[in-house]
């Protein structure tokens, strides 16, 4: 896939969108799903590449050490 991160996420907007209506028949809401379950895998692995880079980033930093990237998931934020 080649979308930038943003704009894998704003397709994955639009599909969220279309199946929360509701009123699709079953193969285009089955095709949505696919679909968005594509764009998810694909967006969590830009944002592991982008973390990967931080980190990295943090590491060759003078006097700077190492700390793993916050997950949100200490506050209870998961999204």
């Amino acid at each position: 896939m080649d979308l930038s991160f943003e704009e894998a996420l704003k397709r994955l907007e639009e599909v969220v969108e279309r199946l929360e209506e509701g009123d699709l028949p079953l193969e285009e809401s089955l095709r949505l799903f696919q679909e968005g379950m594509v764009l998810v895998k694909h967006c969590e692995g830009l944002l592991k590449a982008a973390e990967a880079r931080v980190e990295m980033l943090v590491k060759e930093g003078e006097g700077l050490v190492r700390e793993p990237f916050p997950s949100g998931e200490e506050d209870g934020n998961t999204s």
